[in-house]
């Protein structure tokens, strides 16, 4: 939706084909971490008011990057940057809020309940999308942007490979009423926080609040600017989202019992506890009045890298080209980095500045090591590897207390204290 944007704004055709039925269906995950990267790819492809939407409907931005124990003994936190530069600050913004966002004004554009099924190339230059309706579309380019299991890359580069990484993640999401606010600590209910416990699970909890309250209603003391913005933007009436807490659990796979992807509800609940026993009861509480329509699992991927190929009327972007595990939290950037680059190079394609399938080759050039080193650096990173350390029986107690130490050591030295926030924000926004 980013890449259409763009392409919109330049005056290039482009429609989206969509498999889900409406605009709210079938969106999984709740929270998404806007770094740098994605704001500036966001600010160069929306339109502007478009893009100041999207920066009044995030969470209010974490004040914190806090580490914490199960116990919710606090090993370090490191005060993160105030939010008043649109782009280089770190946002959170509800997944299916940021969909209400990208759709605005693209109703001619998308075209919703359209399953692809194969692709063809023509010796003119076109290509035809079949979908499992019976119909199809004939375009200059075909853009995959079908994630992780993408239709499209198992046609195109059929020996590209997506493998297990070795780790299952329990997501659930609690709704934050006075009650549930009250039981974290200020650091923890105004931040991220990363939970390293012992046992060999991790967790993250991120606290979501927004500017409308649980009847959807403006709250009071927004400013004259996004009242009048948000009033006027329509995607609020499609947008159910609510102030919520989300909990995301995980650890090797052998951890979780063996049907654990067909568990639901109650049951995955259910397991959260089992697998939290001994955490501070403010934590279990917490999965205790999780919304049981919100829990689900996660086996988490991750791309092999694959050698450049000859480039064509086809391309990628985003998980269906470079899955990664949320190890650096930088999936959606760099899938949004793609969508810039690609619609920059498309641009100078359509005033004849190249051909497409240079415009094409081009972005592949580009796209294909920065794609793929955040692959392989967020696989090693935070436990999402199953192979980690942090799972081995008995290197595992020496490795936590590892990363714990490295943590409250850089939050106690000012000048790594710096340098972890400074690498912090560089990291999600560096053009490298």
């Amino acid at each position: 939706m980013c890449l259409a944007h763009g392409l919109r704004r330049a005056g290039i055709d482009v429609a989206v084909y969509e498999r889900h039925r409406t605009r709210t269906d079938g969106l999984l995950g709740y929270r998404i971490g806007i770094g740098p990267t994605g704001s500036k790819a966001l600010r160069e492809c929306l339109p502007p008011e478009l893009f100041d939407v999207f920066v009044a409907t995030c969470a209010r931005s974490p004040g914190y990057f806090t580490v914490i124990t199960e116990r919710l003994r606090e090993t370090a936190s490191f005060e993160l940057r105030p939010d008043t530069d649109p782009v280089e600050t770190e946002r959170s913004v509800a997944r299916m809020t940021l969909r209400q966002v990208l759709l605005t004004g693209m109703e001619d554009v998308v075209h919703f309940d359209r399953t692809f099924t194969r692709y063809e190339q023509h010796d003119d230059g076109t290509v035809t999308a079949h979908f499992a309706d019976g119909g199809s579309a004939v375009g200059d380019l075909l853009v995959a942007a079908d994630g992780t299991h993408s239709a499209v890359r198992r046609q195109y580069l059929p020996h590209a490979v997506i493998r297990d990484a070795g780790t299952v993640n329990l997501a659930v999401k609690i709704p934050l009423t006075e009650h549930t606010r009250s039981l974290l600590p200020e650091r923890v209910r105004r931040g991220i926080s990363l939970i390293f416990a012992t046992g060999g699970i991790m967790g993250v909890l991120h606290v979501m609040e927004f500017k409308w309250d649980r009847e959807g209603r403006l709250r009071p003391g927004l400013s004259e600017a996004d009242t009048a913005l948000l009033a006027r933007w329509p995607g609020l009436r499609h947008d159910t989202t609510r102030d919520y807490v989300n909990i995301v659990l995980w650890s090797t796979a052998r951890t979780f019992p063996a049907d654990v992807m067909r568990l639901r509800g109650r049951e995955l609940i259910s397991l959260a506890l089992e697998l939290t026993r001994g955490w501070h009861p403010h934590l279990r509480e917490l999965l205790a009045r999780a919304d049981p329509g919100s829990a689900m699992p996660i086996r988490v991927a991750t791309s092999d890298p694959v050698p450049p190929w000859k480039s064509s009327t086809v391309t990628l972007l985003g998980d269906a080209i470079h899955s990664m595990t949320p190890g650096r939290g930088v999936g959606a950037n760099t899938a949004l980095r793609d969508a810039a680059l690609l619609c920059r190079q498309l641009v100078r394609a359509a005033a004849g500045e190249k051909t497409l399938l240079q415009a094409v080759a081009d972005y592949e050039a580009a796209m294909l090591p920065y794609g793929f080193a955040r692959v392989a650096d967020s696989l090693s990173r935070n436990g999402t590897n199953g192979e980690d350390r942090l799972y081995r029986p008995f290197l595992g107690r020496l490795a936590l207390l590892g990363a714990r130490g490295y943590f409250r050591v850089t939050s106690r030295v000012p000048a790594l204290r710096r340098k972890f926030v400074d690498d912090f924000y560089t990291y999600r926004g560096e053009d490298d």
